[in-house]
């Protein structure tokens, strides 16, 4: 049997890796979740991890609703972040409907204040981590806009990121 050629696979290799760049720039112009959700299962079937991630995060974020940098922006994307992750295990739309509900009734930073300060993680908060969506969590959404929590929850979320094995002050607003 004729084995390949260096040359041949530095191609092949050239190509995929191309093809790879070429996705990760489209993520970022990217804002149909659908869309978004096929380019997913495309890297997952690749497993091109990086285009997966990428194409998470933005899923994450196009679904945000409020002014992009804002608490509510980046709380949504945390919301939306692990709906989605429910939705991939569940293979259906799976809500967060106690913290919507929560979200309607107090607002969105007395909700998410709620849910941090509450003993443990927010849900999924370790396979956030786990995946490297650290930003994606619930905690670094509070030390990012630590002034709008209280005392409590931006201390739990300290503890949290710190238990995970991260610096807190990486999540912090510059």
């Amino acid at each position: 049997m004729k084995t390949p050629s260096k040359t041949a696979a530095a191609a092949e290799t050239a190509r995929i890796k191309a093809r790879d760049d070429a996705a990760l720039a489209r993520v970022d112009v990217m804002d149909d979740p659908e869309k978004l959700r096929a380019l997913m299962a495309n890297a997952q079937r690749l497993e091109v991890q990086a285009v997966y991630d990428a194409a998470f995060r933005r899923l994450a974020v196009v679904q945000s609703e409020g002014e992009e940098g804002s608490a509510e922006y980046d709380m949504w994307a945390a919301i939306n972040a692990i709906e989605e992750m429910k939705r991939i295990d569940a293979g259906r739309t799976i809500r967060l409907s106690y913290l919507r509900r929560d979200i309607q009734k107090l607002g969105m930073v007395p909700a998410m204040d709620k849910l941090v300060s509450k003993p443990g993680p927010s849900e999924r908060f370790e396979e956030l981590i786990e995946k490297g969506h650290a930003g994606l969590t619930a905690e670094a959404v509070v030390l990012r806009h630590a002034a709008r929590f209280s005392e409590d929850a931006v201390a739990r979320s300290n503890e949290r990121i710190e238990g995970a094995g991260l610096d807190p002050a990486a999540f912090a607003a510059a």
